[in-house]
C-alpha cells in the first residue's frame, strides 16, 4: 500500500502535510498511514480517534502514525490507543528520521513495565493537562511511541522545504509558527509553541525555488503571521518584510496572505495596500466575535469598531478588496444582545467569506469554566451567522457582473480573482489559457457562490 496521509484542520496543516509527503518519501518507508491531527476543538479529537480506529480496521498491516497538535498537546492518549504505532509532535513530524520508528521499540531510559504519562510543562500555566484516561501509567510499549519534544521550549523555526503543489498555481509559504497570545478559547500555543519567525533570506529563497517550480501566487502562512518579526535579532515588521520580498523578487505576480490580526496592523501596511498591485485585495480577519464585551472575554485585543474602521479604510485605499472572517458563535456567556452585534458586523464590515464555528468547550482553557450557552442556541446562532454570510456573498458576487477580473487559471475549468472571488470559465473558452496563466475574464453570470466568466 501506498502510503498516506490524513490532513485535519488549518491552511498550515495542509502545507506541513506536504513537508511531511516529502519526509515520508525521502525515509523509503511504506504502508505508513499518517494522521496530521487538529486540536482546536474537543469534536476535532474525537473525529481523528474515530478515523484512526476505521484507518485500523481497513488496513491491518500498515503502520499508524498520529501527529499534528493533537498528538503534541496530549501524547499519552494517543499512546494508549492500540491502534497507533507512533505518536510525532510538531517539530519532529517533518523530520526523515521520525519515520524510521519500529513498533515496540523501547527507549533505553525506561527499566520498568510501567513509566509516568509523558507531560509537558508550561511557564505560564494557561494550560491544565487532563489525562482522559482511567491509567495512571504508560506501559514501555506504550511509552515508546511517543517522539515529542516541548514545543514551549523552542526559540527558532525555519520555512518547510515544499515547493510543489499539485495545482501548479498556489503555493503556500510557512514565514512564523506559534503564538504569543493566550485566547482564553484555544488550546493551539500549546500545540505549536511561542511564535517564532522565519528568517527574512529563507523566505526569499524559499519564494524565488516555488517560483522557478511554475508558482505564480504565493501565500504567506502560519498560526500568528501579524507577529512577524518581534522575535528576530534584526527587527522587522510583517509589512517591512512585505515590501522587501516583493522588491527582491520582481518576478513574483502575486502574494496573498493566509491570515491577519487587525490589532497589529502599521502604516506600512496601508502602503502596500494603496500602491503593491502585485499585494493581493483579499484579507481573511481573524475576528471571533462582534461583541466587544466578548472580546475582552476571549482575551483578543481588537474591538468592534477597529475592524469596521480597517475593512473602511483598506476599501477606500483599493475599491475591489473584499474579506473573510473567523467568528465563533455560542462562546459562553454570549447573549442574544451580543449575538446580533456579530451578526450585524458581517454587513458593516461587508464580510462575504464567513469561516463560523459553533463555540466548543475545550478541556484546560479558561473558556471551559465560563457560563456556557445551551447547544441548540449555539446551532442556531452559527446557522443565521452562515445565512448572513452567504447573503453578503451573493449581493458582492451580483455585483461583480459585467466587471472584467484579473484571475489565475485554476484546474477544471475554475479559476481565482486577485479579491478571492471563485470563477468558473467554460471549458472550450478555458482552453485559451493553461493552468497557472493570469488573464482577464469577463463576468457574466453568478451561479451558487460562483461567478461565471469568458476569457
Amino acid at each position: 500500500m501506498d502510503n498516506r496521509i490524513i490532513t485535519f484542520g488549518c491552511r498550515l496543516n495542509a502545507y506541513e502535510s506536504e513537508a511531511i509527503k516529502k519526509a515520508v518519501s525521502d525515509s523509503l518507508q511504506k504502508n505508513l498511514i499518517i494522521f496530521n491531527s487538529c486540536a482546536v476543538t474537543s469534536q476535532a479529537e474525537q473525529q481523528l480517534r474515530q478515523a484512526v480506529r476505521k484507518a485500523r480496521r481497513e488496513n491491518p498491516q500498515a503502520k499508524i502514525v498520529v501527529t499534528g497538535c493533537a498528538a503534541q498537546i496530549n501524547p499519552e492518549r494517543y499512546a494508549q490507543m492500540v491502534e497507533v504505532d507512533l505518536v510525532l509532535g510538531n517539530q519532529e513530524k517533518t523530520r526523515v528520521e521520525s519515520y524510521h520508528e519500529k513498533r515496540g521499540q523501547t527507549p533505553s531510559t525506561l527499566k520498568r513495565g510501567l513509566t509516568p504519562f509523558f507531560k509537558l510543562s508550561h511557564p505560564d500555566k494557561l494550560f491544565l493537562a487532563t489525562k482522559n484516561s482511567t491509567k495512571d501509567f504508560l506501559t514501555i510499549e506504550e511509552a515508546a511511541k511517543i517522539k515529542v519534544n516541548d514545543i514551549m521550549s523552542l526559540t527558532e523555526t525555519a520555512p518547510q522545504m515544499v515547493s510543489y503543489f499539485d495545482n501548479r498555481t498556489r503555493a503556500f509559504l510557512e514565514i512564523q509558527n506559534g503564538c504569543n497570545h493566550r485566547c482564553t478559547f484555544c488550546i493551539i500555543p500549546f500545540g505549536r509553541g511561542n511564535s517564532r519567525s522565519v528568517l527574512f533570506g529563507d523566505i526569499v529563497a524559499q519564494t524565488r525555488k516555488m517560483i522557478a517550480m511554475g508558482h505564480k501566487e504565493i501565500v504567506l502562512t502560519g498560526v500568528d503571521i501579524s507577529d512577524y518579526g518581534k522575535d528576530l535579532e534584526l527587527k522587522i515588521t510583517l509589512s517591512q518584510m512585505i515590501k522587501r520580498l516583493l522588491a527582491l523578487v520582481p518576478e513574483l505576480p502575486r502574494l496573498r496572505l493566509s491570515s491577519i490580526d487587525v490589532a497589529e496592523i502599521d502604516d506600512g501596511f496601508w502602503d502596500l495596500i494603496a500602491n503593491e498591485p502585485r499585494f493581493m485585495p483579499y484579507f481573511h480577519l481573524s475576528i471571533q466575535s462582534g461583541d466587544d464585551m466578548i472580546l475582552k472575554r476571549m482575551k483578543r485585543r481588537h474591538t468592534c469598531w477597529q475592524v469596521i474602521d480597517f475593512c473602511q479604510k483598506a476599501r477606500k485605499l483599493r475599491p475591489e478588496i473584499t474579506f473573510g472572517a473567523d467568528i465563533i458563535a455560542g462562546f459562553p456567556t454570549e447573549t442574544n444582545e451580543m449575538f446580533e452585534n456579530s451578526l450585524n458586523l458581517i454587513e458593516e464590515a461587508d464580510i462575504i467569506f464567513t469561516h463560523i464555528f459553533p463555540y466548543s468547550k475545550r478541556e484546560g482553557t479558561p473558556a471551559a469554566k465560563m457560563p456556557p450557552v445551551k447547544g441548540d442556541i449555539i446551532k442556531n446562532r452559527a446557522k443565521l451567522l452562515r445565512e448572513k454570510g452567504k447573503a453578503q456573498l451573493q449581493k458582492y458576487l451580483q455585483s461583480q457582473l459585467g466587471h472584467a477580473l484579473k484571475v489565475i487559471i485554476e484546474k477544471d475549468g475554475m479559476a481565482k480573482s486577485e479579491n478571492f472571488l471563485d470563477i468558473k470559465i467554460n471549458v472550450a473558452n478555458a482552453q485559451k489559457a493553461k493552468v497557472g496563466d493570469i488573464v482577464e475574464v469577463l463576468i457574466k453570470d453568478v451561479d451558487d457562490g460562483f461567478l461565471v466568466g469568458e476569457i
